[in-house]
Parts: structure tokens; C-alpha cells; sequence
């Protein structure tokens, strides 16, 4: 059986981490090189950095931050944020992440997926999909949450799948922050639509919610960021919680 994994979320911006609500009110939350050891030391099973103003911002992951990360952790490492070439990802990659996180830059240019599954393989890259309800419909937003699109949810991670991504990262807009749980209808709908594994973000906020979500939600993976980053939540005691529930996690 596949165990199930937790994954802190480093979001990034102006060279600190950063966390907020619906995708807004952003408020410090630590170093980020700290922060990575930290989970790198106490079981997180992988590592997510997202350089959120990247793409906003019309400038290139911080890779020089990266590579500080990469060499302080020991667990695999997805770096996203302002990719679009095929030379950003050489880069990451020669920096030390293990996956590159691909969101705006697939939608507006979808062949960029069957580029980079075709030069790094499908096992490296990582669609992130920000998504909210409009009108009871999930629809797809890009630049971090700023623009919203007409395009839903699950036909375009269905295209992803067939275009050649080998993961894909679902943050609920909605639930994003609020700590009331992840948007699991969604996470079912998803991981019942494509075949790859789908990581559940946006919502965290007690241990029964990580339950929920590979449960009912039949999420492979859940991340979740202020909740570690404040210690609200320790992972060493989470992932005692989902084996004593019956959830296959590497302890």
C-alpha cells in the first residue's frame, strides 16, 4: 500500500515565508531555509517552495534560495513559481529541487507540460491548480489567485494528466487559510477523474482534517503551511494520529 504523505508548503515572498487567508493578507512566518530544516528533521515526507510573487512579479524563481533549502534537507523538494522554460527547469533542477511546481505558465502555453514531461520526465513535474467555486462551478485562477479564468477545474486536470504531468497540486481559493477543513468533494471528484496523485491544499487546521481528506477526499497527499509553521500542529504527532486511524504514513 502507498502511504499517504504530508507536506509542508513554503510560500515565498520577498525572501521570507509567508502565509494568508483566500490567498490574501499575507503575514510573516519565518525564514524559509529555518523552516525547512525544521521539517526536514521532524517527518515531513517532502517539501514544497512556491515563490508566489514570481510570476506577478514577471521574474524567475529565487534560486539562489533554493539551493540554501536543497542543501540544508534530506527529503524530496518541489520548487515552483515563475517557470515557463524548459531552462528554468534545468536550473531548478541543477539548484537542487526534485520536482518543479508548473501553474499560470501551463495554462497559457499547455504544450509547456508535454515539453518539460518529455525532457525531465512525468515524474518530475507537478501541475498546481488554484481553484475556486463560481457559481457552484470550480474555476481556474491564475497569478496566484489574481486572475480568474473560465476554464474548470476538472477538464483541465484532465488535460494535464494526458499532457504528460505526473502530479497534481488542487489549493482550494476557498477553503485556503481558514483552517476548517480541505475541500474534499473536490479532492473525490479529482482523484476519481484522473489517474496520477492529487495533493490536497487549502484548509488545514486540526489532525481530523489530513484524516478527512485521504479518507474522503482519497487524497495521496495533503499540504498545509501555517498550521505547521506556527506549531499548531506537529507532524510527528499528526502522522501518529493517521496510523492510530489506520492511514498508511511513513513514520
Amino acid at each position: 500500500m502507498l502511504t499517504k504523505r504530508i507536506i509542508p508548503c513554503l510560500d515565498i515572498k520577498d525572501g521570507r515565508t509567508v502565509k494568508g487567508v483566500n490567498f490574501k493578507g499575507l503575514r510573516d512566518a519565518g525564514d524559509p531555509v529555518a523552516l525547512a530544516k525544521r521539517y526536514s528533521e521532524t517527518g515531513a515526507d517532502e517539501l514544497v517552495f512556491l515563490d508566489i510573487s514570481a510570476t506577478e512579479e514577471g521574474r524567475k524563481t529565487l534560486s539562489k534560495m533554493v539551493l540554501a533549502v536543497a542543501e540544508t534537507i534530506n527529503i524530496p523538494f518541489t520548487v515552483g513559481g515563475g517557470i515557463s522554460t524548459v531552462e528554468d527547469v534545468s536550473m531548478l533542477l541543477q539548484n537542487g529541487a526534485d520536482k518543479v511546481s508548473v501553474n499560470s505558465s501551463a495554462v497559457k502555453n499547455p504544450n509547456l507540460i508535454n515539453e518539460l514531461a518529455k525532457k525531465f520526465g512525468s515524474q518530475c513535474i507537478v501541475v498546481a491548480i488554484d481553484a475556486k467555486q463560481i457559481d457552484g462551478l470550480w474555476k481556474v485562477h491564475l497569478v496566484g489567485g489574481k486572475q480568474a479564468t473560465n476554464i474548470d477545474l476538472f477538464d483541465w486536470a484532465k488535460e494535464v494528466e494526458e499532457r504528460g504531468a505526473g502530479e497534481i497540486l488542487f489549493t482550494s481559493m476557498d477553503h485556503d487559510g481558514t483552517k476548517n477543513g480541505f475541500a474534499n468533494e473536490a479532492l473525490a471528484k479529482l482523484s476519481t477523474s484522473v489517474n496520477i496523485p492529487i495533493i490536497a491544499s487549502g484548509g488545514a487546521g486540526k489532525i481530523h482534517h489530513f484524516k478527512d481528506a485521504f479518507i474522503e477526499g482519497k487524497a495521496d497527499a495533503a499540504l498545509a503551511a501555517s498550521v505547521f509553521h506556527f506549531e499548531e500542529i506537529e507532524i510527528y504527532d499528526l502522522k501518529n494520529n493517521l496510523k492510530q486511524e489506520h492511514i498508511a504514513v511513513r513514520i
